[in-house]
């Protein structure tokens, strides 16, 4: 990566008024990235604070069950706040008080960047904003509540499709009027550069951690990595260290929603083509005049009409490959992990899980697969519960 480039793809493409400001975020992550009181200051915190390290859990019912391959999974869902963002959140956040600023913004689309915000900004005592898509903050209220509760502002965008997107395209106009004294906490592996190599960094904690662990439980390296990849930062936390292990497959699970032969989908990698939005060069969801399509899926943490630009640079040289996943597979993901190992997980993560329904039979039994497990699924019950049919809302 050099400049803020994968393969051609990243870079800075934003408004003249917010480039002298991306370039003070550029000089100060270059400044602490490697400095050893950031890095001690960042490690503690994740130990101490949200509690890592994080499991690597032997699922021994599915590996049982499906009849194949050992299947380990790399509980984020255990992590204070109850998923991956609070690593990113705060590297950043340490990034921002060392820059003197005041007040935290984020977009957010399940709303667990949010509340990982939200949480850092009440331990820093800085104020924050969170912007999340009106149709999320419908069927993401209990989030909603969590970051309101936390003292954040939460503004539902309804612009556009109200989804993700558009809550990055306001976190983006309000970072434009308010730079002096505010951070944006790109929440994925998206955005203009430096965003995706810090989230890449910071979340590369995941992979670090995996590596060690499989290597003292089993004495190999994995042969398979598996994470559901919406924007990409669960994955390419997942899959940094082993990156350069060209031993170990590399697999990104996106969101097909009703299918990929339909409109109905946030399949970038299997649908999108090259193109230009929220700030960065990268593969998106958009129509022969670059305008960017309404995309959907069942999961608003994956709902996003574009793939960070790294993921892109992984899949066309070949390092590592990204399969869709449909609703009807992530749903029955979701309720399988919970009855044969009594987890609930997220339904974005559940959707890595489908994959692992699919290839664990095929393989030997002496082959391993890691799966990441993003976050938890207390959020998503409700409307899992709706798309069975079922009502168990209090309204």
């Amino acid at each position: 990566m050099k400049e803020g480039r994968y393969l051609g793809f990243g870079g800075q493409y934003l408004p003249e008024i917010l480039i002298p400001e991306i370039h003070r975020v550029e000089a100060a992550y270059e400044q602490y990235k490697d400095d050893p009181e950031f890095l001690n200051e960042f490690h503690s915190l994740l130990k101490k604070y949200v509690g890592r390290p994080s499991l690597l859990y032997y699922a021994k019912n599915m590996t049982e069950d499906l009849g194949g391959a050992q299947i380990y999974l790399k509980r984020e869902d255990l992590n204070h706040t109850g998923a991956h963002k609070i690593n990113n959140v705060i590297g950043q956040a340490l990034i921002a008080k060392r820059m003197g600023k005041k007040r935290l913004i984020a977009e957010t689309g399940a709303g667990q960047h949010g509340v990982a915000t939200a949480t850092i900004a009440a331990l820093f005592g800085m104020e924050c904003e969170i912007f999340m898509g009106k149709m999320d903050t419908d069927r993401q209220r209990l989030n909603v509540y969590r970051m309101e509760l936390l003292g954040a502002k939460v503004h539902p965008v309804t612009t556009g499709s109200a989804v993700l997107k558009d809550a990055v395209n306001a976190a983006l106009q309000n970072y434009a009027a308010r730079s002096e004294d505010t951070f944006y906490v790109m929440g994925s592996a998206v955005g203009p550069h430096p965003f995706p190599a810090m989230v890449h960094d910071f979340q590369s904690v995941i992979s670090k951690e995996s590596k060690q662990q499989i290597l003292e439980e089993t004495g190999n390296l994995p042969d398979y990595v598996i994470a559901c990849v919406g924007g990409g930062s669960n994955a390419i936390g997942s899959f940094a260290e082993y990156i350069e292990e060209d031993g170990v497959q590399l697999i990104g699970c996106e969101a097909a929603g009703k299918g990929i032969d339909t409109k109905d989908t946030a399949a970038t990698m299997a649908l999108g083509s090259t193109g230009i939005f929220h700030g960065m060069k990268s593969r998106f969801l958009q129509n022969k005049d670059g305008q960017i399509n309404p995309v959907y899926s069942i999961s608003a943490g994956l709902d996003y009409p574009g793939v960070g630009p790294e993921h892109v640079a992984l899949m066309d040289s070949g390092r590592a490959q990204y399969v869709p996943i449909t609703d009807d597979e992530a749903v029955n993901a979701f309720e399988y992990i919970a009855k044969q190992e009594g987890i609930v997980a997220a339904i974005e993560s559940c959707h890595a899980i489908a994959e692992v329904q699919k290839l664990a039979p095929t393989l030997s039994k002496d082959k391993v697969i890691i799966c990441t497990l993003s976050g938890r699924g207390d959020k998503d019950v409700a409307s899992i519960a709706k798309y069975r049919g079922i009502n168990i809302s209090e309204d």
